[in-house]
Protein backbone atom coordinates (compact mmCIF):
# COMPACT_ATOMS: atom_id res chain seq x y z
CA UNK A 1 0.00 0.00 0.00
CA UNK A 2 1.36 3.26 -0.82
CA UNK A 3 -0.12 7.04 0.30
CA UNK A 4 -0.18 9.66 -1.79
CA UNK A 5 -0.78 13.56 -2.24
CA UNK A 6 -1.39 14.16 -5.43
CA UNK A 7 -2.00 18.16 -6.50
CA UNK A 8 -4.27 20.20 -8.84
CA UNK A 9 -1.32 20.04 -11.50
CA UNK A 10 -1.11 16.40 -11.49
CA UNK A 11 2.42 15.78 -9.67
CA UNK A 12 2.34 14.16 -6.25
CA UNK A 13 4.36 12.88 -3.30
CA UNK A 14 4.42 9.56 -1.34
CA UNK A 15 5.10 8.85 2.12
CA UNK A 16 8.42 7.01 3.28
CA UNK A 17 9.88 4.25 5.05
CA UNK A 18 10.88 6.60 7.63
CA UNK A 19 7.81 8.88 7.55
CA UNK A 20 4.62 6.47 6.85
CA UNK A 21 2.40 9.94 6.68
CA UNK A 22 1.81 13.13 4.76
CA UNK A 23 0.89 15.83 6.72
CA UNK A 24 -1.39 18.85 4.88
CA UNK A 25 -1.83 22.51 6.15
CA UNK A 26 0.69 24.18 8.37
CA UNK A 27 3.15 21.61 9.61
CA UNK A 28 6.58 23.67 11.34
CA UNK A 29 4.73 22.94 14.74
CA UNK A 30 3.35 19.78 14.78
CA UNK A 31 5.39 17.66 12.48
CA UNK A 32 8.06 17.10 15.09
CA UNK A 33 6.30 15.31 17.02
CA UNK A 34 4.94 13.26 14.20
CA UNK A 35 8.80 12.68 12.81
CA UNK A 36 9.66 11.30 16.33
CA UNK A 37 6.69 8.61 17.09
CA UNK A 38 5.01 7.55 13.72
CA UNK A 39 6.67 4.58 12.62
CA UNK A 40 5.33 1.54 9.96
CA UNK A 41 4.77 -0.47 13.00
CA UNK A 42 2.57 2.61 14.91
CA UNK A 43 -0.79 1.17 16.20
CA UNK A 44 -3.49 2.56 15.28
CA UNK A 45 -4.61 4.16 18.60
CA UNK A 46 -1.03 5.79 19.97
CA UNK A 47 -1.12 7.07 15.78
CA UNK A 48 -4.31 8.42 16.92
CA UNK A 49 -3.13 10.45 19.99
CA UNK A 50 0.05 11.48 18.25
CA UNK A 51 -2.10 13.33 15.41
CA UNK A 52 -3.92 14.89 18.21
CA UNK A 53 -0.99 15.55 20.46
CA UNK A 54 0.41 17.20 16.60
CA UNK A 55 -2.97 19.50 16.19
CA UNK A 56 -2.88 20.55 19.88
CA UNK A 57 1.45 22.10 19.44
CA UNK A 58 0.31 23.68 16.50
CA UNK A 59 -3.20 24.73 18.10
CA UNK A 60 -1.06 25.79 20.79
CA UNK A 61 2.00 27.81 18.80
CA UNK A 62 0.08 29.34 15.70
CA UNK A 63 -2.71 31.65 16.34
CA UNK A 64 -3.74 30.98 12.73
CA UNK A 65 -4.86 27.43 13.89
CA UNK A 66 -7.79 26.62 16.10
CA UNK A 67 -10.69 23.97 17.00
CA UNK A 68 -12.81 22.32 16.29
CA UNK A 69 -10.00 19.39 15.61
CA UNK A 70 -12.10 16.92 13.35
CA UNK A 71 -10.52 13.04 13.76
CA UNK A 72 -11.59 10.14 11.34
CA UNK A 73 -10.37 7.12 10.51
CA UNK A 74 -11.55 4.80 7.98
CA UNK A 75 -11.23 1.04 8.34
CA UNK A 76 -8.93 -0.34 6.05
CA UNK A 77 -10.10 -1.52 2.25
CA UNK A 78 -13.78 0.86 3.01
CA UNK A 79 -14.45 4.41 3.32
CA UNK A 80 -16.78 3.89 6.55
CA UNK A 81 -15.58 6.09 9.51
CA UNK A 82 -14.58 3.54 12.16
CA UNK A 83 -14.34 6.27 14.59
CA UNK A 84 -14.94 10.17 14.50
CA UNK A 85 -14.39 13.13 17.13
CA UNK A 86 -14.59 16.70 16.87
CA UNK A 87 -12.76 18.27 19.35
CA UNK A 88 -13.82 21.64 20.19
CA UNK A 89 -11.87 23.89 22.66
CA UNK A 90 -13.70 23.09 25.78
CA UNK A 91 -13.58 18.96 25.09
CA UNK A 92 -13.16 17.69 28.31
CA UNK A 93 -10.84 14.63 25.96
CA UNK A 94 -9.27 17.79 23.92
CA UNK A 95 -8.39 19.26 27.29
CA UNK A 96 -7.03 15.37 29.09
CA UNK A 97 -5.19 15.11 25.91
CA UNK A 98 -3.12 18.52 25.92
CA UNK A 99 -2.59 18.78 29.95
CA UNK A 100 -0.90 15.12 29.64
CA UNK A 101 0.98 16.12 27.20
CA UNK A 102 2.32 19.23 28.73
CA UNK A 103 3.03 17.35 32.13
CA UNK A 104 4.81 14.81 30.07
CA UNK A 105 7.09 17.48 28.16
CA UNK A 106 8.12 18.87 31.57
CA UNK A 107 8.79 15.85 33.25
CA UNK A 108 10.84 14.65 30.14
CA UNK A 109 13.15 17.82 30.50
CA UNK A 110 13.56 17.65 33.90
CA UNK A 111 15.21 13.67 33.42
CA UNK A 112 17.13 15.12 30.60
CA UNK A 113 20.90 14.78 31.78
CA UNK A 114 22.08 17.78 33.80
CA UNK A 115 24.52 20.36 32.37
CA UNK A 116 28.12 20.85 34.74
CA UNK A 117 26.96 24.23 35.79
CA UNK A 118 23.50 23.50 36.69
CA UNK A 119 24.31 22.91 40.21
CA UNK A 120 25.49 26.07 41.14
CA UNK A 121 22.46 27.83 39.82
CA UNK A 122 19.56 25.37 39.63
CA UNK A 123 17.74 27.31 42.05
CA UNK A 124 17.99 30.58 40.17
CA UNK A 125 14.88 31.82 38.06
CA UNK A 126 15.71 32.17 33.99
CA UNK A 127 14.65 35.96 34.04
CA UNK A 128 16.88 36.05 37.37
CA UNK A 129 19.38 34.35 35.70
CA UNK A 130 19.44 36.60 33.14
CA UNK A 131 19.29 39.99 34.65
Amino acid sequence: HETLMIYPQGNYIHESNEHPFLQIGEIKYGKPILDRVIKRDTLLAPAARCALVSMNSTVRSNLTVGHPIDLLIYEKNSLIFAHQLCLTEDDPFAKQISEAWNKGLVSALENLPKFYWESRSENTPLFQALN
